[in-house]
């Protein structure tokens, strides 16, 4: 069935996710910086000298341009003293979107792939609303897709496009082996323009995350704001105790018993394990890695995620 006449959760058009503008207005995202200020889209830096908004009093330091001196708080405190300001900056963003087959699978509402698709363009629509540049890569097994960075419309519905095209050629009956190594092949090539302070968004299921995934995300979140939107399917976390499901590795198929204790203890030490060391790299990395679930809307997951990833960066 071709992806236009697909029931809704199995494909997704270019035109459902245009139509995600609207409900795009009110998320916000955090970033990193000295007030720890919630904000959407722009970022604020530190800035020696002349800038838009007034940061703070500090005492003079090597280096420091003169002009920044502030003589009458000099004069009082009988030690110079400089006025910093914040510059408003522009960020950048790039919106990492998984399409591989591993993200076809959905027990409720959607596949996890529809889910990471309504999730990239809430947040390329919210970016551009900010006045940021916006692009992306969208890869599959076999295929990386970029869209470039630009303050446009026309970007957007580009990143839309080439979104919607890999997602509607998602088929079970796929014949191309899966290749985990995509993931990684992906981050490399955003690492690859990313150099510094841009805003990047990364939405997958990790499969096929390793230690070279880490460190490429460490590397990236050096220089630039990170975040990761995990999509999962509550499936594997609340096994059914009858039935059977089969599982494919590309060309290989096997039938699981889930009348089979062991079978669904083992599903479930996978499934939580992964979770776990996906946690543990938040805490190590210090980025916000927000589980998605594929088996509720998405727009408000994401934007109470949001809101509680922005209230811990005020408490810190």
């Amino acid at each position: 069935m071709p992806a236009s006449q697909a029931p809704y959760g199995i494909h997704v058009t270019t035109e459902q996710l245009v139509a995600l503008e609207a409900r795009a207005r009110d998320l916000s995202f955090v970033q990193k910086s000295r007030s720890h200020q919630q904000l959407a889209g722009r970022m604020q830096s530190s800035m020696r000298g002349r800038g838009l908004t007034f940061e703070e009093l500090r005492d003079y330091l090597p280096g420091d341009d003169i002009r920044s001196i502030d003589w009458r708080v000099t004069a009082r405190t009988n030690k110079p003293v400089v006025r910093v300001y914040s510059e408003e900056k522009e960020r950048p963003a790039l919106v990492v979107v998984d399409q591989r087959i591993n993200m076809f699978f959905g027990s409720r509402r959607a596949m996890k792939s529809v889910t990471a698709a309504e999730a990239a363009m809430l947040c390329a629509w919210r970016v551009l609303g900010s006045g940021d540049r916006v692009g992306g890569f969208v890869f599959n097994d076999t295929d990386i897709d970029e869209v470039r960075p630009h303050r446009s419309r026309e970007a957007v519905i580009t990143l839309a496009g080439k979104i919607a095209a890999q997602n509607g050629s998602l088929d079970a009956g796929f014949s191309e082996p899966p290749s985990p190594a995509s993931l990684d092949m992906t981050l490399q090539r955003v690492a690859s323009i990313a150099h510094h302070d841009h805003l990047v968004i990364v939405i997958t299921d990790f499969d096929g995350h390793s230690a070279a995934t880490r460190d490429i995300l460490l590397r990236l979140s050096g220089r630039n704001d990170v975040i990761c939107i995990l999509v999962y399917d509550p499936f594997l976390l609340d096994l059914p105790t009858s039935g059977d499901i089969v599982v494919s590795g590309g060309g290989l198929q096997a039938e699981l018993s889930l009348r089979r204790a062991d079978v669904r203890q083992a599903i479930d030490t996978f499934a939580r394990d992964r979770g776990r060391e996906l946690r543990d790299w938040q805490r190590e990395l210090g980025l916000p890695m927000l589980p998605v679930s594929a088996a509720e809307e998405t727009a408000p997951q994401l934007r109470r995620l949001l809101e509680q990833a922005a209230w811990r960066q005020r408490r810190r």
